[in-house]
Formats: structure tokens, C-alpha cells, sequence
């Protein structure tokens, strides 16, 4: 009996896509919006929500998900921003590769 390989390589092309993209959305859904309050309240200062003027990360993230619900473009490019720059940097990565021997996706 053949033991089939464990880990990243072990898993379908697909379950591998599937999980390299639930890792970039959820960088663009909680990691960007919490490093740009970060950024934000250095630089700007404290983060208001209405009337309280010491709001936190988490009044950002809801004004944040609430923006997404409402469809505001500004939110959703923040979303998926790093999906979209890893499957770029992928894109192109694979176009330089495909000018070699190996004319494979680069893993």
C-alpha cells in the first residue's frame, strides 16, 4: 500500500489556492485595518467614533465592516489589496520563470 504525502504537497493544486487566498483575505479583512489604525493613531492621533474621542481598533474594524457592507469601493480595494498584490507578484514571478526550462507554476 502507497502512503499518499502529507502537508502542502500532499494537498491538491486547488486546496492549496483555496488556502493561500483565505490567508490573503484575511490579512486585507483584520491585519491591514488594524496596521492602518496603528499607523493612523501615530500619526493622526486618536481614532474618534462619534462622540467618543479614545475609540479603538475594534470601533475601526466595525466602521471598517460596516463600510464593506455598504459597498464603499475604498474598503473592498482595501480588502483585497493583498490578494491582489500576491497573485500580481505570482503572475509575474511565473512570467519570467516561463522563459526558462521549467515551464511550470513556480511550485
Amino acid at each position: 500500500m502507497v502512503e499518499e504525502p502529507r502537508g502542502w504537497r500532499g494537498l491538491s493544486r486547488l486546496q492549496r489556492e483555496l488556502i493561500i487566498f483565505a490567508a490573503e483575505l484575511l490579512c486585507g479583512l483584520v491585519l491591514i485595518p488594524l496596521l492602518i489604525w496603528v499607523a493612523g493613531n501615530r500619526v493622526l492621533g486618536g481614532y474618534t467614533h462619534g462622540t467618543n474621542q479614545h475609540a479603538g481598533p475594534a470601533a475601526l474594524l466595525g466602521d471598517f465592516f460596516t463600510g464593506l457592507a455598504h459597498g464603499s469601493s475604498v474598503f473592498w480595494v482595501v480588502a483585497l489589496g493583498p490578494a491582489l498584490i500576491v497573485t500580481l507578484a505570482r503572475a509575474f514571478v511565473y512570467l519570467l520563470r516561463s522563459g526558462s526550462s521549467r515551464d511550470q507554476w513556480p511550485y
